[in-house]
């Protein structure tokens, strides 16, 4: 039956982490992989207050198929909560997801034919790469800064590629707050100039944030959608994953009505509604929960985690030893460099042995671009004892690998 399989399918192997995570069955596996929240700040009240009052009043229409676009009191109560960060939008610049995941599905499915190029940082969300990667796409592809997307690069990049392929890429895909997976949040200046680059070459940004709310310390700068004010060169991908919790599978996608109009044709195709309970809690949360108190518990939360973990890398990670890692000023996630001799992979397979997991750094980057000696770090997760114990764990399985490769 294989001969039968669509040709991108024959190679397509899905989502790389998702496998991965099926190694970590084992409980005393301490694991910095999967990018998981912590149930720790999870608002159960809330949902169970949602859930209990829309099967109460409305039972019949909260199990029934809801619209295709979504709730219009979820689209009203997202719209008055993007004004909170400078955004304004209608109901038309408004389309309800079924999770972040398939809002990036639709953005794939919308704009690329076979072979067509998008323009991404390296590295990048893995997720990202596997929903682009079924529509067999090609990469204008430039490393990550210190401070964000190198956009001059990339001005670069969709130039050569012009010249080349006599074609432009078809959007710009970026993660400017916090990104998945280095923790890198992209500069104001080149915020502004990535929107600059979009217009000059007349292909959308599209930006991914899920992470916005997540800030820890520094200043918080404004979304490149809000910078566009609403001038149609930008798509904005939100969840409730990060801030409420996964398990909703609730998300929200924005930008120009005519964008937004064959999202909802292609949602139709393929999963055809979100759920209306889902959409009742979600709506239930932005409109009747004390958002602010929820936001400063979950970000003290995190933030002494994250400086508990880089705490815990200074303490187990000599500058001998050429590890090197981001710090960053909000998110979920850090990035971990090793020396170029340390394939993470083969690392990551020692270090299971060793009970501590993490995600190696070639998953977050395309065929054609891949790196092997970096990783990816979740610290929302674990606690602040796993935390210790597992970063010295994988301080002592990176010098073993270094040990049995000099023998």
């Amino acid at each position: 039956m294989e001969s039968l399989f669509a040709n991108i399918m024959k190679e397509f192997e899905g989502y790389a982490i998702g496998k991965m995570l099926g190694y970590l069955n084992d409980p005393n596996v301490i694991s910095f992989a999967g990018g998981l929240p912590s149930s720790d700040v999870f608002p159960l009240d809330i949902v169970k207050k949602a859930t209990e009052k829309s099967l109460k009043e409305d039972w019949t229409h909260v199990l029934q198929y809801s619209p295709i676009p979504g709730e219009r009191d979820l689209m009203e109560a997202v719209i008055d909560y993007l004004k909170e960060d400078d955004i304004h939008i209608e109901p038309e610049n408004i389309m309800i997801t079924t999770s972040g995941q398939h809002g990036l599905d639709l953005v794939g499915r919308l704009f690329l034919n076979p072979q067509d190029a998008i323009v991404i940082d390296l590295p990048t969300f893995g997720g990202a790469l596997a929903a682009f990667e079924l529509e067999d796409t090609q990469y204008v592809a430039r490393d990550i800064e210190e401070d964000g997307t190198d956009v001059n690069g990339m001005k670069a990049g969709i130039e050569d590629y012009i010249d080349k392929k006599g074609k432009k890429p078809k959007f710009i895909y970026v993660i400017p707050d916090f990104q998945n997976p280095s923790g890198i949040t992209t500069s104001l200046e080149k915020r502004l100039a990535l929107l600059e680059l979009g217009k000059k070459f007349e292909i959308p940004v599209v930006e991914d944030s899920p992470y916005r709310e997540l800030r820890y310390r520094g200043e918080h700068l404004p979304s490149i959608y809000s910078l566009d004010k609403n001038q149609g060169h930008v798509i904005g991908l939100y969840t409730f994953s990060k801030i409420l919790c996964p398990g909703i599978r609730v998300g929200f996608n924005i930008g120009p009505p005519e964008v937004v109009k064959k999202f909802a044709f292609i949602k139709g195709a393929n999963i055809l509604n979100t759920p209306k309970l889902n959409q009742n809690i979600c709506r239930t949360f932005l409109q009747e929960y004390d958002l602010d108190t929820h936001f400063q518990k979950t970000r003290k939360y995190y933030s002494e985690k994250l400086n508990f973990f880089l705490k815990a890398m200074e303490e187990n990670f000599p500058e001998d030893m050429g590890v090197k890692w981001t710090k960053p000023e909000g998110g979920l996630f850090l990035w971990i460099t090793v020396p170029e001799e340390i394939n993470t992979l083969d690392l990551f397979h020692m270090a299971i042995e060793e009970k501590v997991a993490f995600v190696p750094g070639e998953v977050f980057y395309p065929e054609g671009f891949k790196r092997y000696n970096s990783m990816r770090i979740n610290f929302s997760f674990p606690t602040k004892k796993e935390i210790v114990e597992g970063v010295r764990r994988l301080s002592s399985v990176i010098k073993k690998y270094r040990a049995k490769k000099k023998t």
